[in-house]
């Protein structure tokens, strides 16, 4: 039986084929900032279309010139991102937390949330947006809690107690044997 070769370059993190994996957004921290990119390089950059950086220039975007091809300087590219995305951003100010599906900071229902300890000195924020009845999420600093909570009425976990702590009489009500009976 002849053995069959297979390329082994993928197996061990080569080059291969695959084109490379396609991100959400276009993160600017990628530009170069002392080059400069035609369409097709920053297209490739950020794994868009090239009609994306196209229509990227028709909305703001400066090239170097009008001439083809169109020439795109890192640190304008870096700009023109950085300023989108920070357009775009909405910090939460103190008694807020952020709704994914209203995509917008609101205070919980009721003013109400509960702490979910991650660790010792981090946790989640958890309440119900009052506009879309969804679980909203704020990671928070137990320290800076006070800042963060602002208005919000915040409930703390409270450890609950293992059977094997209970009496006797309780433990044996609820059919659990604690191991202290001898018959």
């Amino acid at each position: 039986m002849p053995a069959t070769s297979k390329p082994i370059a993928p197996l061990l993190g080569g080059a291969s084929n695959a084109r490379p994996r396609k991100r959400n957004r276009a993160y600017h921290r990628l530009v170069k900032i002392h080059r400069s990119y035609t369409v097709e390089e920053a297209a490739d950059l950020f794994g868009v279309h090239k009609n994306t950086i196209r229509a990227w220039m028709k909305v703001g975007l400066p090239v170097i010139d009008r001439k083809r091809p169109a020439v795109i300087h890192g640190l304008a590219l870096r700009d023109f991102l950085s300023a989108r995305r920070s357009k775009n951003r909405q910090p939460c100010q103190p008694g807020q937390i952020y709704c994914v599906r209203c995509r917008t900071p609101k205070s919980p229902a009721g003013d109400m949330a509960d702490y979910i300890p991650i660790s010792a000195t981090s946790g989640n924020l958890r309440g119900i947006c009052p506009d879309c009845d969804t679980l909203i999420h704020r990671r928070v600093n137990r320290e800076k809690i006070d800042l963060i909570a602002g208005q919000l009425d915040i409930t703390f976990p409270v450890a609950e107690s293992h059977i094997s702590g209970l009496g006797t009489g309780v433990a044996t009500a609820l059919g659990v044997s604690t191991g202290s009976a001898g018959a």
